[in-house]
């Protein structure tokens, strides 16, 4: 063999074996992490779907949890827009104004069970609500909801219903907030990270949580009693989202293994965690919090003070041309299905 063909065979060995170590390049994802690694969110829903990705790329993509998070929650929506980190989660309702067609996972009485929500909450986003383009920059992972929330207080009485007007009441998002104005109460914004402070100091008299928000926040201490209405008289919606310059520079085929371990894979892992955690968080409660269910007409007048939240939802959805009747009508049609199964 003659020089040149020596190093020509050279220079393919080299390409080639170049070749391979980019593609058996890993890649890792920054998850920006704002809760406890004890909280469901993390150790139920986060660190699963974590260890789902890694084996569904059987390895080429991992996700770092990131032990401190990169800013406060009502941020992350934004840092993965940005690119400060690869990979968020939060409530939508932590950022005022710049959702509208996700607050129909919100709105009162609509079911009992965040399994069946959040399931059907993630088809109807995928067939009517992703094409509005409400979350530019990101790739959506998945979208979901808690269980339904209740109203606690720290001993007030929560019926008849008018003996809760006055109240001031920690909420977490708008449509709570306009709630809680219809109830007769006034709404304090905070994070949930935030309630115990919150409650203990005596800011708030009340508060809208899910079961397992009040036992793994501790305000089960605090809080004694408690009015609660099937369906709940509010949800949060949550997503998980990827910034989408990243999401584009990962193959088709990894793409593709993380498709499958989100969406409604996603959604219903998530709602299965947050009904076994209320069905803790409840158990825990027994013999602390006096529970009152709301009677025949005390739901008539929830749901009287409803209308005017799902009008305001019918407005947003008109405003971006999205059918809002037809989104709920799928949103509680699919619950029921998913409910059934």
């Amino acid at each position: 063999m003659n020089r040149i063909a020596r190093t020509l065979t050279a220079s393919a060995v080299a390409l080639a074996a170049a070749s391979v170590s980019v593609s058996a390049q890993e890649t890792t994802l920054r998850l920006s992490n704002w809760l406890p690694p004890s909280h469901p969110i993390v150790k139920d829903i986060v660190v699963p779907w974590a260890e789902d990705v890694e084996e569904a790329t059987e390895g080429r993509v991992t996700v770092e949890i990131l032990d401190a998070a990169l800013g406060p929650p009502p941020a992350h929506f934004d840092l993965a827009a940005t690119g400060a980190a690869d990979v968020t989660y939060a409530p939508h309702g932590y950022t005022p104004g710049r959702f509208g067609l996700t607050d129909i996972a919100e709105l009162p009485l609509i079911t009992p069970s965040s399994t069946a929500l959040s399931v059907a909450y993630q088809r109807v986003h995928e067939e009517m609500l992703a094409e509005a383009g409400e979350h530019q920059g990101v790739k959506v992972l998945s979208v979901w909801t808690h269980g339904p929330g209740h109203l606690f207080t720290t001993g007030a009485d929560v019926t008849p219903l008018d003996t809760v007007e006055g109240l001031k009441i920690r909420v977490g998002g708008p449509l709570p907030s306009q709630l809680a104005e219809q109830m007769g109460m006034v709404p304090l914004q905070s994070p949930s990270t935030q309630t115990y402070e919150v409650l203990s100091g005596g800011v708030a008299d009340a508060i809208y949580f899910p079961y397992e928000s009040v036992t793994f926040f501790n305000l089960d201490e605090l809080l004694t009693k408690a009015l609660r209405v099937d369906g709940g008289l509010y949800n949060t919606s949550f997503f998980m989202v990827m910034n989408q310059a990243k999401w584009e520079s990962l193959s088709e085929e990894d793409q593709a293994a993380i498709d499958e371990v989100s969406g409604e894979a996603l959604a219903r892992m998530a709602g299965q965690a947050w009904d076994n955690a209320d069905e803790a968080g409840l158990e825990a409660m027994e013999g602390s919090v006096e529970f009152h269910d709301a009677t025949e007409e005390e739901r008539a007048q929830i749901e009287a003070w409803s209308e005017p939240l799902y009008e305001e939802v019918r407005a947003k959805f008109e405003a971006k041309g999205v059918d809002f009747d037809a989104a709920l009508e799928m949103l509680t049609s699919e619950a029921e299905k998913v409910a059934s199964e």
